[in-house]
């Protein structure tokens, strides 16, 4: 578990370049995905990157896109044949989906989500479904039913959550994309932790429908992928207007990667000061100011912004956050699908039994705290409050736009912690998200890009953009990606 098999130059190929020899017929699809699910196999011992894996629909799926490839049926796109993860809240039809909870055991969804269904059009290989925090509820990945997922960089340590079964498998070479969501932070911070790209896009450009509901105003779907090309080429693929999604609307653009090669020459970027939060280790700050002079070498205008409200992010989102979980979780009571029980005598113990056992101690503690938030006597002061401070969070953001293209952060305020340090306080866990979780207050697009190196373990920089300026923050980090090359670095696992 020390060195890089023969095989390295195809596990950590980009999926454009794996689709690349696709075309040029070095290797067919099958084949890929052969090697994969051996990579998977020789890996997940030590990772816990999936909670299932389906090889034998892998390679069907993947025997159509070699047809697809050769020319016959639909025109490929970016995605044909590329095999790729999707976390395990996405609806998968005939493949179970658990959300990493003990409730869900032997859900199996009658119907494909939107994202998956996109994906499957797509001709992509969906290789199985990615471990995550229990019901996404985590930054971590160690509140999951299933174990921990283990950084790939040390597995030892944390690959952040809730994504965190995507972030370690596009890390370590177990598939190509992984696909994830974000409720304030999942995406990116693992991304971060990882040492590979997240993004979450702005709020409603990915359609929502048959993701299992954590937070609804605060959940986006998005790619975990090697290069910020193929994050475009992704986003590309799952966005779509659903009419089964109230919230979904259309891309005013036509391609994620229109603008990707344009550089920042000229470009306005303002650093907010409150991202600098004490207890950022020093490393992360180094390596942020690092990356500041990058982009001012590249062109761009870097100058400090001030952003106050930040300050009241964490507290607003652990009240709604929470809120929105306690009424989506409601409908888990053992009584259609997952978890069951025959021994109560009555349905309201039942459902009482079922929760107890099936939801695990972060569930509960945010289900507690959004019950609470919402009870008769406290709704005014506290979720009505939190939306009200939400409103001006997103003002604020509005208006620094007025004056910036886009603002730059850290991802994360440190690197990628030993797994069981933070379990115990949940307070320091919840501080994870800090630089993360204002972004989806405010329902904005963000990245997260490889920004360096400290102790040996990555470090994530964070370009966040107004609303509907997805093409703006992919447009600065494939500028910096490609001044840096700090996405080249991969785990010797």
């Amino acid at each position: 578990m020390t060195t890089q098999s023969a095989s390295s130059d195809l596990y950590f190929s980009t999926a454009r370049q794996l689709r690349s020899k696709f075309d040029a017929r070095e290797i067919s699809s099958v084949e890929a995905t052969r090697l994969t699910l051996e990579r998977i196999s020789t890996l997940e011992p030590y990772l816990n990157s999936f909670i299932t894996v389906t090889p034998e629909r892998a390679i069907a799926d993947a025997e159509i896109a070699d047809q697809r490839l050769r020319g016959a049926g639909q025109e490929p796109t970016s995605l044909t044949g590329v095999p790729v993860l999707v976390k395990d809240n996405f609806s998968t039809k005939d493949v179970e989906t658990t959300a990493a909870s003990k409730i869900l055991k032997g859900y199996v969804p009658p119907y494909d989500g939107t994202v998956v269904r996109n994906l499957k059009d797509a001709g992509a290989v969906i290789l199985g479904k990615g471990n995550l925090d229990e019901f996404a509820m985590g930054s971590s990945n160690e509140s999951s039913a299933f174990g921990p997922v283990h950084n790939p960089w040390d597995t030892e340590r944390v690959p952040g959550g809730s994504s965190g079964g995507a972030a370690a498998a596009v890390a370590a070479g177990e598939c190509f994309i992984g696909f994830g969501s974000d409720t304030g932070g999942s995406i990116r911070q693992p991304a971060s932790l990882c040492g590979v790209v997240g993004m979450k896009p702005t709020y409603g450009l990915v359609s929502r429908f048959g993701l299992l509901a954590f937070g609804s105003s605060l959940d986006q779907i998005g790619p975990i992928t090697r290069t910020v090309a193929d994050c475009a080429d992704a986003l590309n693929v799952i966005s779509s207007l659903d009419h089964r999604d109230s919230t979904s609307v259309a891309a005013p653009f036509a391609d994620f990667g229109q603008d990707i090669d344009s550089g920042i020459a000229g470009m306005s970027i303002g650093v907010p000061k409150e991202y600098l939060v004490g207890g950022m280790e020093p490393g992360v700050r180094s390596a942020f100011e690092a990356s500041l002079k990058v982009l001012e070498d590249l062109g761009a205008n870097i100058s400090e912004v001030s952003l106050p409200l930040t300050d009241h992010a964490l507290a607003v989102y652990y009240i709604i956050a929470p809120s929105e979980a306690s009424a989506n979780l409601s409908r888990y009571d053992g009584v259609k699908y997952g978890l069951g029980s025959l021994e109560e005598s009555t349905s309201a113990q039942a459902t009482e039994a079922v929760r107890g056992e099936g939801f695990g101690d972060e569930v509960k503690r945010r289900i507690f705290l959004g019950t609470y938030a919402l009870s008769a006597g406290y709704y005014d002061a506290y979720y009505k409050k939190a939306q009200q401070v939400r409103t001006l969070i997103r003002r604020e953001f509005t208006d620094a736009f007025l004056k910036y293209d886009a603002l730059v952060t850290p991802t994360s305020p440190s690197v990628a912690f030993k797994i069981g340090d933070k379990t115990e306080d949940p307070f320091q866990m919840y501080m994870n998200d800090v630089c993360t979780i204002p972004v989806n207050i405010a329902g904005l697009p963000a990245i997260s890009v490889p920004g360096g190196m400290s102790e040996g373990l990555p470090v994530g920089l964070q370009f966040i953009g107004p609303q509907f300026g997805d093409t703006t923050v992919i447009r600065a980090a494939a500028a910096f990606e490609h001044t840096t090359g700090w996405h080249n670095n991969h785990p010797l696992i």
